[in-house]
């Protein structure tokens, strides 16, 4: 008498792994493309002005932007040339003054033969609002006028952006000897990606509670301690997780009205139903019979 051996299910071919290897890969070289992008634009140096051997050479470096503040931090090197200059550009000859725009906060002085150091300088941002956040944008108008010895002298500025967090668009000019520049600053791309996963998670717990919850009611469950705490600690766990959204936006931001407060209301609803309707459910529940 001849037995057939029953065969097993087929088993997967490498089809599976190759394809989770690929987008694996992809999503390195993706990740590895956008670093670089930001990298590029952070190296990108915006200059303008004269290029006379007798000038006074400005480096300005953008180097945090306080959205909530509306207001940035340029610092600030100044360097003389040529016969403005002694000791190589340590100091100039005469009294040195970098006449600045309205949007920054005074002028700057540096003293005959007096060693000149790096200044920070307070800019004023205009535009934009941080409750905007993270599609918020401002502007800023950055100039620099040189003036030793009571005359103008010849200006050569350049500009770099060093805050990982805002990407700038310059567009640089100048006018009668004055470096101007007009800044735009907008979220980079990295914390636009950080904070529209954190919408979409957001609202991936929010929809997750509400469908356990769902077949929690649906089912006469009663009360499952289990998932009634791993919903209270979604409904804290999220207050945390926005607190991580990268330059700090304050309650009110865009953020909150397209995730944060919907998920925390669909989280709160849910848990307070499941609770009324889990104790409604073991108060109704029959008791067992005594036996005889």
């Amino acid at each position: 008498m001849s037995t057939t051996r029953r065969r097993g299910p087929k088993q997967g071919g490498p089809l599976p792994a190759v394809l989770v290897c690929l987008l694996v890969v992809a999503a390195l070289a993706l990740g590895v493309w956008v670093q670089f992008g930001e990298r590029q634009s952070q190296d990108t140096v915006y200059a303008v002005g004269s290029t006379a051997p007798d000038r006074v050479d400005v480096l300005a470096s953008v180097q945090r932007v306080d959205a909530a503040g509306r207001e940035l931090t340029l610092r600030v090197l100044v360097t003389p040339r040529g016969g403005l200059a002694e000791a190589g550009g340590v100091s100039p000859t005469e009294d040195l003054t970098l006449q600045t725009s309205t949007s920054t906060r005074g002028d700057l002085s540096f003293p005959a033969h007096s060693r000149i150091a790096t200044k920070d300088l307070p800019v004023t941002l205009t535009g934009g609002s941080i409750t905007d956040y993270p599609f918020d944008a401002y502007d800023a108008a950055i100039e620099f006028t040189a003036v030793q010895g009571g005359e103008t002298v010849p200006v050569r500025m350049t500009l770099t952006n060093a805050d990982a967090l805002f990407s700038a668009t310059v567009d640089a000019s100048e006018e009668n000897g004055t470096a101007l520049f007009d800044v735009s600053l907008g979220r980079s791309d990295s914390v636009l990606v950080f904070a529209v996963f954190m919408m979409v998670a957001m609202w991936a717990l929010a929809v997750s509670v509400l469908l356990g919850s769902w077949f929690l009611v649906t089912g006469r469950k009663g009360l499952t301690w289990p998932a009634l705490g791993w919903m209270a600690a979604t409904l804290f766990a999220l207050a945390a997780f926005r607190n991580t959204a990268p330059g700090t936006p304050p309650i009110g931001s865009l953020l909150d009205y397209l995730a944060f407060l919907w998920a925390e209301t669909v989280i709160a609803c849910c848990l307070v139903t499941v609770a009324v309707t889990g104790f409604r459910a073991e108060r109704k529940a029959p008791e067992a019979p005594e036996t005889q």
